[in-house]
Parts: structure tokens; C-alpha cells; sequence
């Protein structure tokens, strides 16, 4: 079988548009490119959704948190607290006995067993909690003669928020929430190692280079093309978010421009 033969059969096994049966023996390392890759698309699907909508959750977490009102900044402290208190890795188990729990007396809670959704919603979750805490740590440095200045045109409420607070809030926490964006895709590889099932073996990148490992009993082949597919990801998110950052600071000379720093995260 060829390298082209195999893409077309394989290039699109983990959203179920290709063969069922995974290859058996004497794997090809042009295979062990395609199901990884395949994979992939789960692994970008987690992380793509789970920022788009934690953006906003973050947000609201964030001012909640910043707010005099204590029945708004205590459940955003709470919150954020209990979410960045706890592995990710608990937060998955925890979240699939307990929809499991309900599936049962609510037959509606059915997809949140799986995958796509429920894992889906623990990430949003988990980002949501780090990332406002960066967001709250942005509106807590942003410049007093910025809102002085505000103060001074006569800006008040909305228009004082969305001309002033919200992007100097975005300016300044930007290349913190990149590395969380980067973290975030990282950790969707824990997403089926965690309860929710790998439904017909169509799982993750992780879960493909799991299962050549085992196969072959060597894991220097699939696992280096795993970590090449994530570095590869990695760049992607660093070259558009850095254009972002650019988009953010275009306003100020390029000497007093922020730079997008890389810092890894160790651990959740």
C-alpha cells in the first residue's frame, strides 16, 4: 500500500471517515504519521472550543473577581480557586461519574458521557478558571492615569470598560494567556486517558501513538512523531497569537512593544 493509499484511508479515521479496522502488523511509518495525525483533529477541536468559549466565562470571572460586590466576587474567587486547586485529570473523572450519574434518571445527559461534549466542557471549565485569573491579574495593573485620563473625557460605565479597561486588560494579559492557550492543547492529550471512552478506537493523537507503542513495543517511533505534530502546534499558536499581540500594542512605539515569551508550564 502506498503513502497516498494510506492518507486517503486513514487521514480522517478519528472523526470516522475512513477503514474501521486499525492496521494489525508490520505498521509503516508512514501509518504511524497518518493516525497521529488523524488524532490530531480531536486534540485541535478540544482546544479551539474550549478557548473560544472559556474566553468569555474568563471574563466574567475576572471582573467578578475584581468587583466590591461581594456576591460577585466571591463565587468567581471560589470558582477559579477550585478549578486551579485540582489536576485536570480528577476534574475528568469527577465530571464523567457524575454525568454518568445523571444519564441514568435523565436519559438527556447521554452525550455529556461522551467525549466531544463532556470532556469538552471540563476543559472550558478548567481554562476558563486559569485564565481569569490572568485577566483579574491584567485589571489589577493596568495604569491609574490610564482611568484618570477616562475619568477626565468623561467616560463612564460601558464605554469607559470598552474603550479603556477591556484592551489595556488584553494588552497586558496577552502573553500570559498565550501560554495558557499553549498548555491548554497540551493538556486535551489527558482528555482519553481520563473516563470518557474512545468511541470504535477513534480517539486522539495520544491514544493512536499509545496504541503503536504497544503494538510494536516501541515507543522512540510514534511518541517523537506525537511530540513533533504538538511542536508544530505550538508554533502555529505562537505565530497567531503573537500577530494579536501585535494588533494589541500597534498603538505604542515598537521600543515599549511587549514580547511574546514562551514559559512551560510544568504542571496543572
Amino acid at each position: 500500500m502506498s503513502c497516498l493509499q494510506t492518507i486517503q484511508d486513514y487521514g480522517l479515521r478519528s472523526i470516522g471517515i475512513a477503514e474501521r479496522l486499525l492496521p494489525k502488523n508490520d505498521f509503516t511509518l508512514c501509518e504511524q504519521f497518518t493516525l497521529i495525525g488523524s488524532g490530531m483533529i480531536w486534540n485541535v477541536y478540544f482546544g479551539i472550543m474550549a478557548l473560544a468559549t472559556g474566553f468569555f466565562l474568563a471574563t466574567a470571572l475576572a471582573l467578578g473577581k475584581f468587583s466590591a460586590n461581594k456576591w460577585l466576587r466571591k463565587p468567581s474567587e471560589w470558582f477559579i480557586f477550585l478549578f486551579r486547586g485540582s489536576p485536570l485529570f480528577i476534574q475528568f473523572f469527577f465530571a464523567y461519574f457524575f454525568f454518568l450519574s445523571l444519564k441514568k434518571p435523565y436519559p438527556m445527559f447521554d452525550a455529556f458521557t461522551s467525549a466531544w461534549l463532556g470532556a469538552l466542557i471540563v476543559l472550558f471549565l478548567n481554562t476558563a478558571a486559569y485564565t481569569g485569573e490572568i485577566f483579574y491579574g491584567a485589571l489589577r495593573s493596568i495604569p491609574k492615569g490610564d482611568l484618570e485620563a477616562a475619568d477626565a473625557y468623561g467616560m463612564s460605565g460601558w464605554s469607559r470598560f470598552r474603550r479603556i479597561v477591556w484592551p489595556t486588560m488584553l494588552r497586558l494579559a496577552w502573553p500570559a494567556y498565550t501560554n495558557e492557550a499553549i498548555f491548554l492543547f497540551h493538556a486535551t492529550t489527558l482528555v482519553y486517558f481520563s473516563a470518557f471512552p474512545a468511541w470504535q478506537q477513534r480517539g486522539d493523537a495520544l491514544y493512536y501513538a499509545s496504541y503503536f507503542a504497544d503494538k510494536t513495543f516501541n515507543p522512540f517511533v510514534p511518541y517523537p512523531i506525537l511530540a513533533f505534530y504538538f511542536i508544530v502546534l505550538t508554533l502555529v499558536i505562537v505565530w497567531g497569537f503573537g500577530l494579536i499581540n501585535t494588533h494589541l500594542n500597534r498603538h505604542l512605539p515598537v521600543a515599549k512593544q511587549g514580547k511574546m515569551k514562551f514559559r512551560l508550564n510544568l504542571a496543572r
